[in-house]
């Protein structure tokens, strides 16, 4: 059976566990290690500012960014330690949880999504980069 964009983001929310924005800047304090991927694609990113230290990877290229056994200049270094940990976003929240769920499925032990992604992040009055 083929699933829909909101099929998959609803199984992705099943399996990967979502956080407020207020949880996720709580996080983020805490750990200064913790990695933001922001997972729209380029020309959509931004759009409603980014997250402070985060990094734009679209969904669509985050599985090869995160791939340990492809060729090093396809990878991104900050996703080689499956123990780091993880938030991810996008715009409105369904991207992100469908990247959180790829990367949990990759071996990430510690990912989760920011529900209501970076707008809810900029509703809540945090800081973003234009």
């Amino acid at each position: 059976m083929a699933l829909t964009f909101m099929q998959m983001v609803a199984e992705a929310r099943e399996n990967v566990p979502g956080v407020s924005s207020a949880e996720a800047r709580e996080k983020i304090n805490a750990n200064p290690n913790t990695f933001v991927v922001d997972v729209q694609d380029a020309e959509a990113a931004g759009a409603c500012g980014l997250i402070p230290s985060s990094k734009n990877i679209s969904l669509g290229m985050l599985a090869i960014r995160a791939d340990l056994e492809l060729p090093e200049h396809l990878r991104d270094p900050e996703l080689a330690d499956r123990n780091r940990p993880v938030l991810v976003t996008c715009g409105a929240g369904g991207q992100a949880a469908l990247g959180a769920y790829l990367l949990k499925k990759m071996g990430f032990t510690d990912v989760a999504y920011i529900q209501g992604g970076t707008t809810a992040w900029k509703n809540e009055g945090f800081e973003v980069i234009k």
